[in-house]
Formats: structure tokens, sequence, C-alpha cells
């Protein structure tokens, strides 16, 4: 399945969008994919929301070399030319006779304000400018606002799913709230409804690497600030995985050139691909939303706001998962009325909802089954 990444520029000046902070953008810049067909009806629609570093590249391989003119950098090329031969992200899930079966669903995965992959946010052009950390501050929230312009534009009557793991997952429990007459279903994978100290003590780490490394030089920097970006990427791949899952893989083995423990290898592998395709204040500017993401906010405490949710929610945990503990999805379906549990088990950690394909599939099938049937 050969895909392609669209652009879509909402000129908003008319009606400014308002985010949380009270700041406004006059224009707004969607980047997604789609795959298979809106129905007549235009209410065969799946949503996918991705996590921190993700983009809207969920399935296929991309046509060719794809640009931003809106950006610098450009990340959206630099991405496509990286992954110029590799599948989208969720490809094992996407596509004819899988669960998001492309000849009974219109799947849709747009970038999220704030990141880097032809959305709007810090890399993009604000007039002659660039954005950097003049961006102004955004929220869980606000890029479902956005997903809601671009859903919108495709005149879709009705999502029948809400899907997606980590900071996509928050994103499905917004617009179980924000937008509950449009969501049928929500699927939440290894996702809390508010940021825990323990996830935020993470993020600020992640933070701190990026911001005291001289080279980013208060937003501005020329060139990524790559100890820090490297750093703050090494911290959230020891939070992704698990104890379990470095000792079964690395153990205390070392690499034979340099004499390395492999889990360093390891470390310095991932650190370096992100330096590759990332920007350093995209990363503060995200974390920074999942660090705020609280779904009670400005809404009441949050039993009351949990029991508000009336769509049918199948809450996704990982046994092995560090970052969102199952301990704590599950304590939310004593107050989602329609809401049930399942698990992935693995030694995989917090990715494993990117690696356990075959669970996710029976999962997933399994509530369609019983929901869409």
């Amino acid at each position: 399945m050969l895909v392609e990444t669209k652009l879509f520029k909402s000129d908003l000046k008319q009606k400014p969008l308002i985010l949380d902070s009270g700041s406004k953008l006059d224009y707004v810049q969607i980047a997604y994919q789609t795959y298979g067909e809106l129905n007549s009806s235009r209410d065969n629609v799946i949503l996918i929301c991705h996590a921190l570093t993700g983009n809207s590249h969920a399935a296929g391989k991309l046509r060719g070399f794809e640009y931003n003119p809106n950006a610098n950098p450009d990340l959206l090329n630099r991405y496509s030319q990286l992954y110029k031969d590799k599948s989208g992200w969720w490809d094992e899930l996407i596509g004819e006779g899988k669960v998001f079966d492309t000849k009974k669903y219109f799947i849709i995965c747009s970038n999220t304000l704030g990141s880097c992959y032809g959305t709007t946010g810090p890399t993009s052009l604000n007039g002659e400018n660039t954005y950097r950390m003049n961006f102004p501050k955004i929220t869980v929230r606000d890029m479902v606002k956005v997903q809601k312009i671009l859903i919108e534009y495709l005149g879709i009557k009705k999502i029948l799913a809400a899907v997606g793991g980590s900071l996509g997952g928050m994103q499905v429990f917004e617009w179980a709230l924000s937008f509950p007459d449009l969501v049928e279903t929500i699927i939440p994978i290894a996702s809390p409804v508010q940021h825990s100290p323990w996830a935020i003590a993470l993020n600020r780490l992640a933070k701190e690497a990026i911001m005291k490394d001289p080279k980013w030089n208060l937003g501005n920097y020329i060139e990524q600030p790559t100890n820090g970006l490297s750093i703050a990427r090494q911290a959230a791949m020891i939070s992704y995985r698990s104890h379990e899952s470095f000792q079964q893989r690395f153990a205390r083995n070392k690499t034979q050139e340099q004499g390395k423990f492999l889990v360093e290898s390891f470390l310095d592998h991932h650190s370096e691909k992100l330096l590759e395709r990332f920007d350093a204040n995209t990363y503060i500017y995200l974390s920074e939303a999942m660090n705020n993401f609280d779904l009670s906010n400005d809404r009441g405490n949050i039993v009351d706001v949990l029991r508000s949710i009336k769509q049918k929610s199948l809450i996704t945990g990982i046994s092995s998962d560090i970052l969102y503990p199952t301990t704590e999805l599950k304590s939310y379906l004593k107050f989602i009325s329609k809401a049930e549990y399942a698990e992935i088990n693995s030694i995989h950690g917090h990715d494993a909802f990117l690696i356990e394909f075959g669970q996710l599939e029976k999962i997933i099938g399994q509530f369609f089954i019983n929901n869409f049937s």
C-alpha cells in the first residue's frame, strides 16, 4: 500500500483558534494520511492518534519524498528520506483483512498539533521567522481541537472508534469528552487520564537535559542540541521498556568491537535515530503537554469526569508498563460505566503497543466484533 501525507492549511483569521492558554493561532496546517474509503454516510471512520515522537505515517510505504514548505527545518522531508522503503508504525494493523480493515473503514491519522512532521508547531514558519520557543503553549485538548478541524474539513459525520497509545491515548480520552456526540467508542492504550508524578518526573529529566545543552541557546539553535536530545531519548527509552526485557535481550553482554554493554549500544542507536528525524523544541512542547494533561481540567473532580464518559471504552494496559502501570488504568473501570479492560501480556514495557501486533489484533478485533457486527 503506497501512501502520501497531505497538508491541509486552515485559514482561521475570521475565527482564530483559541488555545487553552488564551493564545490564538490564525493559521493551522495539518498533516494527515488516510487509508480506505469514506462511505456515503460518512460514518465508517477510525481515528488513530500517535504518540510523542510519532507522526501521521501509520501504515503503508510513502509514495516518494515529501516536503513541507512551511517549516524550518523540514523534518517531514527528512523523515521521508530516512523511511523511504519502510512501512508505517502500525502497518501490521491497517490494511485489507487486518483489524483496521481498509475495505470496511476509512482510517485517518493526523500529525498532532505541536509536532514537527507537517502540522503547525515550533518548527513552523510564522511569517519569515520560525516559531521556535515563541510557539504558544499547547495542551492535549488543543490537539483534539485541531483534529476536529480536519474532521469537519473531510465532512465526517461519525467516528466509530478513536484509538491511540500513550500520548495518542490521552487524545482519545479527550475526544470522548470534548466531542461526545461524534465518537462512538474509544480505545486508549497504555494511557492515563492524568499524568502521574512519576511520569512528570521522567519528562522533567528529558526537558532539563535539552535545555541545559549549550547548543539549545534558549531554543534559538542553528544545529540541534544533540547531547541534550540524546540524553532525553535515552531516558525515555529506559521508561518505555522493562527490567525483564533488558535482562532477556542484553543481560551483561558487551559488543565485540567497542566493549560496550549491549544495552548501552541499544540506547545509543535509538538516540542517534531520533537525532536524525526530530526537533528538540518540539520534544519540550509535547512533553509539557503530556505533563499538564489532566482530563478533569475545568471539568470538576476526576471521578465525576470519568463517570461522564458514555462511550463504550476498551481500556488497554500492558503487563510490564512501568510508565503507566496497569493498576492505574484498571482503576478507571470503577467509574466509566461502559468500560472493559484488556491487557497486553508482554515483557516489552510501554513500547509493547508498537511491538505486540498479534495481541492487539485479537484484543481490538474482539471489541469490534462485540460492538460493530
